[in-house]
């Protein structure tokens, strides 16, 4: 199945919804938009293209009404999400989802490309969990690419799970908390081997923590 989305926030009116197959969204306030699962997915062989824009001057608030569930099918247990997020002059995205779960040995992949204006504003949370309980054979990775108008922002992938480079079956994390901020100013954090919040070169700050299992929201 291939899903569809596009949410446009500005301000001359609500933000506008447009959704096909197994993802919609729904207005929960002026500035707010909850996403809605409308049927399983991604299932292995699923592929979703999500469009989020914020106009010049325009405030969102994206949030999801449960967690999403990454499945393998009876063909393949690979599926793909495709985000776009763009911000323009002087606009404001706060992104933070409830956890993708990637269970029954399913391998997920997301893409998340953002274009911020200079002066835009931007909190994008990801969290995400290989299997339910007494899971540990599925797999996930993210690509994550940022641009800061014309100037490249990041440039970052992870992998998590079976079959990844980092895989172990004693000690390999199963579980990711991952924050992009722009602007953020604030220095290097680190808590062990676990945990770090790094700031970039062009402004704004990566934080990452992995972990067995997703800790609870702070």
């Amino acid at each position: 199945m291939r899903t569809e989305v596009r949410v446009v926030a500005s301000t001359a009116a609500l933000p506008e919804i447009h959704a096909s197959g197994g993802l919609s969204a729904r207005r929960t306030g002026p500035h707010t938009v909850h996403l809605i699962g409308t049927a399983a997915t991604p299932l292995g062989g699923d592929e979703l293209d999500i469009n989020i824009v914020v106009g010049p001057g325009a405030r969102l608030v994206v949030r999801s009404v449960a967690a999403t569930m990454a499945l393998p099918s009876a063909a393949t247990p690979a599926s793909v999400a495709h985000w776009r997020f763009q911000v323009g002059s002087g606009g404001d995205l706060d992104f933070d989802p409830e956890p993708t779960i990637v269970a029954g040995g399913a391998h997920h992949h997301t893409i998340a490309t953002i274009l911020l204006a200079p002066d835009a504003r931007l909190r994008l949370r990801e969290r995400v969990q290989i299997g339910r309980s007494g899971e540990d054979n599925g797999g996930w990775r993210g690509d994550l690419i940022a641009d800061l108008g014309d100037i490249p922002l990041l440039r970052h992938r992870l992998e998590l799970g079976a079959g990844t480079a980092a895989d172990d079956s004693l000690t390999a994390p199963r579980a990711l908390e991952s924050e992009l901020r722009y602007p953020d100013d604030r220095p290097v954090e680190t808590a062990g081997l676990t945990e770090t919040r790094l700031p970039l070169a062009a402004g704004g700050t990566l934080f990452t923590r992995t972990s067995s299992v997703l800790v609870p929201a702070r």
